[in-house]
C-alpha cells in the first residue's frame, strides 16, 4: 500500500478521474490532495507547493503535479526521485526546479507511455485532463502500489537536463 498525493490547476471537479484511475490500478493505494487550485499554468507555484510538503510525507510517497502549460507539446512526462526518497510525477516544465534546490533530485526518468499509460475508453481521450489521468496518475499509482519499480518508469535522463523555468 502506498501514497499518491495530487495537485493540479484543474479547479474544482477535475481531479476525481485521477483518483479513480489510481484506485483502478490498486484499490489499496491511498490518494490525497494538496490542491487543485494552483493558478493556471503556474509551474513556479506548483514547484513551491511540492517543495513545502514533501518532507512531511513518508519516504516512498508519490506526488503528482499536473500544472502544464505545454500539454500537447514535446515536453517530457517524467518521474523524479528526490534525494530524500520521495517521487514526483510531473511534466518536466519547470515544476522540479525548487524541489531540486531544496531537496535534491537523485534521478529522473521519462515515462514510457507505451507501458505506463492508462488505456481507457476511446471517448475518454477527449477530456481536458487526459494527460493528468491517463499518464501521470496512472504511472504514479503503478509506482506507489509496487506494480512497477522506479527503473520500470522509463529511460533515465540527466538531472542536469531538467527544465528550469
Amino acid at each position: 500500500m502506498g501514497y499518491v498525493v495530487i495537485q493540479t490547476d484543474f479547479g474544482r471537479g477535475g481531479s476525481g478521474a485521477m483518483a479513480g484511475v489510481c484506485k483502478l490500478v490498486d484499490r489499496s493505494v491511498r490518494v490525497y490532495n494538496i490542491t487543485h487550485e494552483v493558478p493556471k499554468f503556474d509551474v513556479i507555484t506548483a514547484g513551491h507547493n511540492l517543495a513545502e510538503v514533501i518532507p512531511f510525507w513518508p519516504e516512498g510517497t508519490v506526488f503528482v503535479s499536473v500544472v502544464d502549460p505545454g500539454v500537447g507539446t514535446s515536453r517530457r512526462a517524467c518521474v523524479a526521485l528526490t534525494a530524500n526518497g520521495r517521487y514526483v510525477v510531473t511534466p518536466d516544465n519547470g515544476c522540479l526546479e525548487e524541489i531540486r534546490e531544496k531537496h535534491g533530485i537523485a534521478s529522473v526518468r521519462e515515462i514510457d507511455q507505451s507501458v505506463n499509460r492508462y488505456k481507457g475508453n476511446a471517448w475518454s481521450l477527449k477530456s481536458d485532463i487526459f494527460h493528468g489521468r491517463d499518464v501521470f496518475a496512472f504511472c504514479a499509482a503503478r509506482l506507489a502500489s509496487g506494480k512497477i519499480s522506479f527503473p520500470e518508469v522509463g529511460p533515465e535522463y540527466p538531472v542536469s537536463e531538467i527544465v528550469i523555468p
